[in-house]
């Protein structure tokens, strides 16, 4: 079989290969390891294909695009890079999308090899039409280009190439291309400032980072929306959120949130806005960004108790962020009753309101009420048994009804409530006293599909793993839930049949 792909890659090389040989060529290598080839591909078979591509012939560029993807995989990165760098240039250039994603692919390649990188860095105009590719119609070629520039942007000498050099003025000519374009520029900015304090101090002094800001902040309420997701990406790490303590923003965004309150456009930007401070308090310390900016915690309240189903969501995310860990749950467990009311009413939207928001509902349950094993004090454990019974007049039977909807979302949803509180004691303890709960949770019968069966499975191991089960179960049902457990999620108990003489 390599002797015929050989072959025909021979009579390719010739560049006056017809169709049908090409299509003959693809279908052959598709039955051949690239590395059998490796020894017989030369440059000129390469050459050669790529000069195939320079025609007005969608199926002929197709069928060599197709032949490139599988030989070029049999080379070597820094060859391709050593050897095929004109042939890049111009495929970067094609008017045909398929050549241009075929292309940036082995530029991907390129830039994840240590060998190969320093190789683009030297070629100016290859690295320029990297940056064109940003302001491409297809956004596959653009995703590719920003996760290209973003690799060699890793590296000091890729710093310096891109901000220390008329690169820079090439990256300002494509956002001016538009709107779109302009954001995925920042997006790269921001994966690339996001690497370290060294690689933030370029794209700042570049003054991209600061026009970001300036978006962020300006009067347009639907840039600032998009400008928001990008500047709470740059807050995610330690360096990032020193340099926008620093300047001031998240000064200036807990100010447009108070502003809000008169601006009826405050709807377009405000959910990211409080989305923001919600990461920030997680990654940081949720009780001093509380302290530092009530206006947050303030917003988030107002948006869960509105009738707005969209602000209710976000405020319901939000929550669940901020409570997901200890020091958060301490924060919202000093609201006192507010906070306890807010409960009841987001136990009332998982039984009533739109399937989305009740799957949001149930997720930020989850979040609120887990405890690590560590951390369960009889404070803590007293607050989440009290949050739990805040949520309905019976919780437990609310998210045993939404377990037994035919609704697998839902179903996990609110499996994944039981598995939050599986390992607390007052939880075991409601578990065992409600009739037919323990037998519902080892019935296999009632989960009817693998995401089910998984969630299931989740419960059963929270609850074995439990110091405190053997003791509030008792014997009988704890060996039950380790049997489940050893059996695995999918186990199907076989069922035996006697044949009978002459029966049909």
């Amino acid at each position: 079989m390599a002797e015929a792909a050989a072959e025909l890659l021979e009579r390719a090389a010739r560049r006056d290969a017809a169709l049908e040989e090409l299509r003959a060529l693809r279908v052959a290598l598709q039955a051949v390891p690239p590395a059998a080839l490796r020894s017989r591909l030369g440059e000129h078979h390469l050459g050669a294909l790529f000069g195939l591509l320079a025609v007005n012939d969608r199926e002929q560029v197709s069928a060599c695009v197709s032949i490139l993807e599988r030989l070029l995989q049999a080379l070597d990165p820094l060859y391709v890079i050593q050897n095929l760098r004109e042939e890049l240039q111009k495929g970067l250039f094609h008017p045909d999308d398929s050549v241009k994603i075929l292309t940036m692919s082995q530029v991907g390649r390129i830039v994840e090899d240590s060998a190969a990188v320093t190789e683009i860095l030297h070629s100016h105009e290859l690295l320029q039409q990297i940056i064109n590719c940003i302001g491409g119609e297809k956004i596959a070629v653009a995703k590719e280009a920003i996760k290209s520039l973003s690799r060699i942007a890793q590296s000091q000498e890729g710093l310096e190439a891109l901000f220390g050099s008329s690169l820079l003025s090439d990256l300002r000519n494509v956002m001016a291309t538009s709107d779109v374009v302009r954001y995925r520029v920042y997006e790269l900015i921001v994966e690339i400032s996001s690497v370290s304090a060294e690689s933030l101090n370029y794209c700042a002094n570049s003054g991209l980072i600061p026009e970001l800001i300036g978006e962020l902040t300006g009067e347009d309420v639907l840039v600032r929306a998009t400008c928001i997701e990008m500047v709470t990406s740059l807050a995610h790490t330690p360096h990032g959120r020193q340099y926008l303590a620093q300047q001031g923003v998240i000064d200036k965004i807990s100010n447009i949130i108070l502003g809000a309150e008169s601006d009826p456009f405050s709807s377009f930007y405000l959910p990211g806005f409080v989305k923001f401070f919600g990461n920030l308090a997680v990654v940081d310390s949720p009780q001093q960004i509380c302290e530092r900016y009530p206006v947050f915690m303030e917003k988030v309240f107002e948006m869960a108790e509105s009738q707005d189903p969209t602000m209710i969501g976000v405020a319901v995310d939000t929550l669940g962020i901020l409570g997901s860990n200890v020091e958060g749950k301490q924060v919202l467990q000093k609201t006192r009753s507010r906070f306890q009311n807010l409960l009841n009413k987001i136990g009332h939207q998982a039984k009533n309101a739109p399937t989305e928001l009740r799957l949001r509902c149930l997720d930020a349950i989850s979040s609120l009420l887990y405890l690590p094993p560590e951390q369960q004090t009889e404070d803590l454990l007293r607050m989440t048994e009290s949050w739990f019974t805040s949520l309905s007049s019976q919780p437990l039977e609310l998210f045993r009804s939404i377990s037994t909807q035919p609704f697998p979302d839902l179903h996990c949803g609110a499996l994944r409530v039981f598995t939050a509180i599986a390992n607390q004691p007052w939880a075991q303890k409601l578990m065992l006293n409600s009739p037919g709960f323990v037998e519902y949770v080892v019935d296999r019968s009632v989960e009817p599909d693998k995401a089910s069966k998984d969630a299931k499975y989740e419960l059963v191991k929270a609850l074995v793993n439990s110091k405190t089960i053997a003791e509030i179960f008792g014997n009988q049902y704890y060996l039950r839930l380790r049997a489940y457990l050893h059996e695995g999620p999918y186990y199907v108990k076989a069922v035996s049949t006697t044949a009978v003489e002459g029966a049909e």
